[in-house]
This record gives C-alpha cells, sequence and structure tokens, in this order.
C-alpha cells in the first residue's frame, strides 16, 4: 500500500497538494517583523491606507487574487493533482499569551510558510511572527485525516515568543558576511518556508524568522538518515529560501544572484548545475505586494519537466524553455499581496518518488 503522505523533494511527480485560501484574509495587527521583511516600497504602500493595519483584506483585493487562485487549482486539477484546502479560517478575533497579545489573526494563503513535509511526516514549525502564533488551526482537520491514514506528526517546540526573541531596536543593515537578524537565539524558531528539500539532503536559510537554534532544532529532529546544509543570504531582509534556491530537478538548481552568491554554495551544490533567472518583470500589482520583485521565481515544479510560472514573466519562461523544461503560465501576480506565489501557496502532500541521496 502507498503511502498517503510521501514527498522528498520539490520536483518529483506531484500527485497531492494543499493549497491555502485568500478569504477572510486580514492583514497583519503586530507589524514589527514586517517593518524587517518587507520591501521599503511595498512598506510605503501598505501604511499609506488609513486603519488597514489589522483589519480584513479589502473585498476587490481578495477577489482578484481568487481569480488567479481558481486558475491555478485548475492547472493542477488538469495535470491530475489532488487538491486539498485548509478549513476557511476566522482571523479576525484578538488572541493572547501570557507575555503578549495581537489584535488578530492573517490567513491561510500560504501552507509551505508553517508545515515542512519530510517523507511520510508532517512537522509543525515554530514560527516567529506573533500574529501566526494560531496560523496551524484551519489545517488541523486534514493534518488529523492524514494522521488517521498512517502520517506522522509533529509539532516543534512551541516558542514564548517573548520580547527577548527580537533585537530591540533593530534596524535592517547593510548586508555583510557576519550581520545578524531580528530573531535572537532566545528559543528555536524558523518558518517551513526557509527549507528546500533534495532527498536526504535538506538546504535551510537563516533568515529574519530562522535562527541557528532552529536549524539545529531540525537537524537533531530529522537525524543522521538526513544532512541539513545552512544557506547564507546577501539579502538584508532575508526571508524564506523560496525567492533564493530553488531545486528543480536532479542535478539541477535556479539560484536569484541578488540573494545568494552562487559560488558560496554548500559544497553538495556545487556538483549541480547552477541556472540563473533573468531580471524580473515587475508589475504595478506586484509593487503592492508583500514580497520582493524575486516572487518571480516562487514557481512550482508539477515533475522534472513542468512548471508552473507567473504568466506576466515572458523572460523567465523563455529561460526556463533554453534550460529544455516546458512552462506551464498562470495569471497569478494578485496572490503576491498576500506574501506569497506558487511555492508559497502549496504544501506537497504526495509525490511520486521515494527517498534518495542526489550528492
Amino acid at each position: 500500500m502507498n503511502a498517503v503522505v510521501s514527498t522528498y523533494n520539490e520536483w518529483d511527480p506531484l500527485e497531492e497538494v494543499v493549497v491555502g485560501r485568500v478569504e477572510g484574509a486580514m492583514t497583519s495587527s503586530w507589524d514589527v517583523l514586517d517593518r524587517i521583511t518587507v520591501p521599503p516600497s511595498s512598506w510605503a504602500r501598505i501604511t499609506a491606507a488609513p486603519g488597514v493595519r489589522g483589519g480584513p483584506v479589502p473585498p476587490d483585493v481578495v477577489e482578484k487574487a481568487e481569480k488567479g487562485l481558481q486558475e491555478f487549482i485548475g492547472i493542477l486539477e488538469e495535470a491530475h493533482v489532488t487538491v486539498r484546502r485548509p478549513d476557511p479560517p476566522d482571523f479576525s478575533r484578538p488572541f493572547a499569551t501570557p507575555g503578549w497579545s495581537v489584535a488578530n489573526g492573517m490567513s491561510v494563503a500560504n501552507p509551505r510558510d508553517l508545515l515542512l513535509v519530510v517523507g511520510d511526516e508532517f512537522i509543525e514549525v515554530p514560527m516567529a511572527d506573533r500574529n501566526r502564533y494560531f496560523e496551524v488551526w484551519p489545517y488541523r482537520s486534514l493534518l488529523t485525516e492524514y494522521f488517521r491514514a498512517g502520517a506522522r506528526w509533529t509539532a516543534a517546540p512551541k516558542p514564548r515568543l517573548a520580547d527577548d526573541q527580537y533585537q530591540p531596536g533593530y534596524e535592517v543593515p547593510p548586508w555583510s558576511e557576519d550581520m545578524e537578524f531580528f530573531v535572537t537565539e532566545a528559543e528555536p524558531v524558523f518558518d517551513a518556508a526557509d527549507v528546500m528539500r533534495c532527498g536526504r539532503d535538506l538546504f535551510m536559510e537563516r533568515s529574519h524568522v530562522t535562527n541557528r537554534l532552529g536549524v539545529e532544532w531540525l537537524r537533531r529532529h530529522l537525524g543522521p538518515e538526513y544532512r541539513v546544509h545552512e544557506i547564507v543570504s546577501r539579502y538584508p531582509r532575508a526571508m524564506h529560501i523560496d525567492t533564493s534556491l530553488l531545486p528543480l530537478a536532479p542535478g539541477r538548481v535556479l539560484v536569484n544572484p541578488e540573494f545568494l552568491d552562487p559560488d558560496s554554495l554548500p559544497e553538495a551544490l556545487r556538483s549541480w548545475d547552477v541556472l540563473i533567472p533573468p531580471e524580473p518583470v515587475i508589475t504595478p500589482v506586484m509593487e503592492q505586494g508583500l514580497m520582493s520583485r524575486w516572487s518571480s521565481v516562487n514557481v512550482l515544479m508539477l515533475d522534472p519537466e513542468h512548471v508552473v510560472v507567473e504568466r506576466s514573466q515572458t523572460p523567465l519562461m523563455k529561460a526556463f524553455e533554453s534550460w529544455g523544461f516546458e512552462p506551464v503560465p498562470c495569471s497569478f501576480e494578485h496572490y503576491t499581496v498576500f506574501g506569497g506565489s506558487f511555492h508559497c501557496a502549496t504544501l506537497d502532500i504526495r509525490r511520486r518518488g521515494g527517498l534518495e541521496s542526489y550528492f
């Protein structure tokens, strides 16, 4: 009997996936992390609208993103991928711990941020954003269903997210090799979107939401069967590896040269073909989002040959064709307003293939 949950890399043929939702989305009420990770041009637009912090995302914004989401789901279903969805969220109410409170949660747009799937195991990750403390709740029905069907389910230690988890008075500095990020080493924290899977090797980026203790927790948890390599970002607002490095197929990796130095990749990747993407096409919609301009490379592999790409990114699609891939265009730029694109908006549940070592 095949495992109901089984995925070890980013490229084996996709059979089942969780796709996020945008209905009911709220804007962040605890904006401390936003000021560090959101590009300044986008921050100016977010704060220019009176009362937008901590309120519902405007209906017209949700509607435009939903249209692209339905197009994307149609592409997945046409490729015979089973699509699952989290429960509709209600993040409009305040919540608190003994140490802090926030006015609301955010959304379930990006399941890749909060759940990591390695083989048949779900790992709920210890996220650093107070707004997202209970973001996994709308996924609990799915997690329970998969657990009943035989999947493993682990929750990393829930961090307190006390004030000492963050650098007081932090300002984003120019990048340097010894740059310190906003999160301290008070407790382990990391986002799942700071991890890329290549069979027995996982690549993990330290960032403003992922600290050294988070990297070490995952390394110890997975044990000697896996190797966790640290990726060094040179982007001062680093948050999530999936706009920096994307393994596309065995021996082939897409590297954003603005965020990563292609000559300083971990030794394991130096035998692979490093593919450098063209400059992104910057659209007015992308400028309003929470992502950098490199949301263009936040693509999803359907299998080792087919890759879903934002329709406006014509130079990137031509590059994929020149590299021997078949791009599948989808109009998805309105989703970036919610902080994600194709990779962020999905969570692999099952890809056809087993655990292998590619290095």
